[in-house]
């Protein structure tokens, strides 16, 4: 048998605010797109990555009837550009959008982003439960820098760098070219994409079981967040995020 919910007392709600969830828009509709886009895009990219570093199918008949290849890299080039056109529209969002939208961003010139990030560790060590952020906590948006802004910028340096090479007079090489002879030729800029590509996927594993630890522990709505833009919140909460005023 289910549990009753019993009506809320307002006088209740009044002598213990602290008992009680609100809830608050937090995530934007630009920022929830980036953020599925780019999921949908990564994992796109890193199997048709996969399968031109590795090719698997052998179709019967003519190469020229079947173009496998050919068109796992057109999947790959085309979700290459999807995921620069939604990474510079992150970047926009990130000046345009709320301060949520920015919590992400380290502010090492603060000490009170310090203080959350070596609270926010000792928490995660400890499995306590620590104080509910409206946006990224200190930690989370220290490896979003890291895993999401730092390697999306290795991939594309990388990845045009190399898509350059079919057109070595063209604006993607002049833009990108650079990091070739940077990287000590082509063959060690492939090894490094591919490599990059698997530092997403140590991310995102990584991502994925704080999100849903988080959820849990919280009770913040952090899942379905993503989907609705709504977090919950207690009392006080929201002040704590001071590093973002």
């Amino acid at each position: 048998m289910g549990d009753v919910v019993q009506p809320i007392n307002p006088e209740n709600v009044k002598g213990n605010p602290h008992e009680y969830f609100r809830r608050k828009y937090v995530w934007s509709w630009p920022i929830r797109i980036f953020h599925w886009v780019n999921a949908a895009a990564i994992i796109s990219l890193f199997f048709t990555g996969l399968y031109i570093s590795q090719p698997q199918l052998a179709p019967a008949g003519e190469a020229y009837n079947n173009f496998v290849m050919a068109n796992v890299r057109m999947i790959h080039f085309a979700s290459a550009f999807i995921f620069v056109i939604n990474f510079f529209w992150r970047m926009y969002w990130f000046w345009m959008g709320s301060k949520y939208a920015r919590s992400g961003f380290p502010f090492f010139w603060k000490k009170s982003w310090w203080q959350d990030l070596f609270r926010q560790v000792m928490d995660y060590i400890k499995l306590e439960k620590g104080h509910i952020h409206m946006g990224h906590n200190a930690l989370g948006g220290l490896a979003y820098t890291f895993g999401v802004i730092g390697l999306g910028w290795l991939q594309i340096l990388t990845g045009m760098a190399m898509y350059s090479e079919s057109n070595p007079k063209g604006i993607i090489a002049s833009l990108t070219g650079w990091v070739i002879p940077l990287s000590g030729g082509s063959f060690q800029v492939h090894m490094w994409h591919h490599l990059f590509a698997w530092g997403f996927i140590v991310f995102s594993i990584i991502h994925i079981y704080i999100v849903i630890y988080d959820g849990q522990v919280y009770k913040n709505g952090l899942v379905t967040s993503m989907v609705s833009g709504v977090k919950f919140y207690q009392e006080g909460d929201i002040d704590r995020d001071d590093w973002l005023k």
